[in-house]
Formats: structure tokens, C-alpha cells, sequence
């Protein structure tokens, strides 16, 4: 296993994780990576790379797809069993249009033949890990949201489907079977805890938890 860091350390900072094992394929993209300035780290196989790696880091995977133990595409399902999304990109100098299919339906981000261009590498890795970055972005404020509606009491949350589905405050009492004022006493509450300050904004948010 080899590294490459060209910037300063930082979790947050994309990685770019290569398995490969022909050395000399190893050390060309180590080359190519770190003279584009990105953060990259070598594998000669897959075992090495499952046991050292984080793959819940930010960045994504550029494999090999045909290596001695098993392929590159077992490597993927092992990540995706392991709840890992990071984004694959499989390298291979053996394709054909049935392998690439079943790699691109088992959510493979790209599928490069050997040879290929750097540009083309380069500009498959910068999209995986655009890609990879932008679903972070939303899986984080969709925990930040349900963080904050894990705050509501069970009334709260009663009372805020009921808004955002339309009712008007007197309809939510009649509803739930509680006094008008007692429902504006739990809207304010629960818009405060949600950081909502508006029912625009609070329908957003409660379509978001909807999706989770």
C-alpha cells in the first residue's frame, strides 16, 4: 500500500482509492493522481484494501476489474454489502458489453478500457467524486432534520403533519381533539425545535423525513 498526500490532512478531503496488481499500473496512476494534486492511496488487492481502508471516507474507488482472488465487481458488492457508497470505477482490459452492463447495474459510476487517456480517468474520477460529495451534502442535512424531529414530543409531531397537510389551526383541534390555543402552543414549540421560521420551510423539512 502506498500514499500520496498533496495537500493538508483532513478528513473531509476526497481520497482516490486504487486497486490494481500490476505494479507498474499501480505506480502510473500514484503518478497521475498526485501531479493533479489529489489525495491517493494504492492497493495491490482487494484484502488489503478492505482491511486498511475507511470506506465510508469521501472520494471514490478505481479497480481493477479482473485480479487474482476475485474481481473488482466483488469488491463492489462487498462494499455495498458493507453499507459503503462509495463511488467505483472499474478499470479493465478485458470488456465486453455484458460485464460492463452487470457493473453498471450494480451501480459501478464508470467503466474505462484499458488503454485509456488520463483525461478520460481524470474527468471520471472528478465526476464520482462530485457525485460522491453531492450525496453526502444530502444525507447530512437529512440527518440534521431528522435529528431535530427526534426533539418533538409525540403530540408535536402529531400536530405538525397535521399543519402541513393543510389544516388550518381550529381543524388540527377538532382533529387531535384539543383546544385551538393548546394547537398554536405546539406549533410555536415545534417550529422553534425544527428551526423553521416558516410553514414553507417546515413542509420541506417534513417531506424530507417522509423520504427517510
Amino acid at each position: 500500500m502506498q500514499h500520496a498526500q498533496t495537500k493538508t490532512e483532513e478528513p473531509a478531503e476526497p481520497i482516490v482509492y486504487v486497486v490494481d496488481d500490476d505494479e507498474a499500473m499501480r505506480e502510473a496512476l500514484l503518478d497521475l493522481f498526485m501531479v493533479t494534486q489529489k489525495r491517493v492511496t494504492v492497493f495491490s488487492n482487494a484484502p488489503e484494501f478492505l482491511e486498511t481502508a475507511d470506506i465510508r471516507a469521501p472520494g471514490c474507488l478505481v479497480v481493477d476489474f479482473k485480479m487474482p482472488g476475485g474481481t473488482g465487481l466483488d469488491l463492489q458488492e462487498h462494499l455495498s454489502l458493507a453499507g459503503s457508497r462509495l463511488p467505483v470505477i472499474f478499470l479493465t482490459g478485458h470488456a465486453d458489453v455484458p460485464t460492463s452492463v452487470k457493473a453498471m447495474k450494480a451501480g459501478a459510476m464508470d467503466f474505462i478500457t484499458k488503454p485509456f487517456s488520463d483525461q478520460d480517468l481524470l474527468e471520471a474520477v472528478d465526476r464520482a467524486i462530485k457525485l460522491d460529495a453531492e450525496r453526502r451534502k444530502v444525507e447530512a442535512e437529512r440527518n440534521r432534520i431528522q435529528a431535530l424531529a427526534d426533539t418533538l414530543t409525540p403530540r408535536e409531531q402529531e400536530v405538525m403533519f397535521a399543519v402541513v397537510s393543510g389544516l388550518m389551526n381550529k381543524q388540527v383541534a377538532y382533529q387531535l381533539g384539543i383546544s385551538e390555543m393548546t394547537v398554536k402552543l405546539h406549533r410555536m414549540s415545534l417550529m422553534r425545535k425544527m428551526q423553521s421560521r416558516s410553514l414553507a420551510d417546515l413542509v420541506r423539512k417534513t417531506e424530507q423525513l417522509r423520504r427517510n
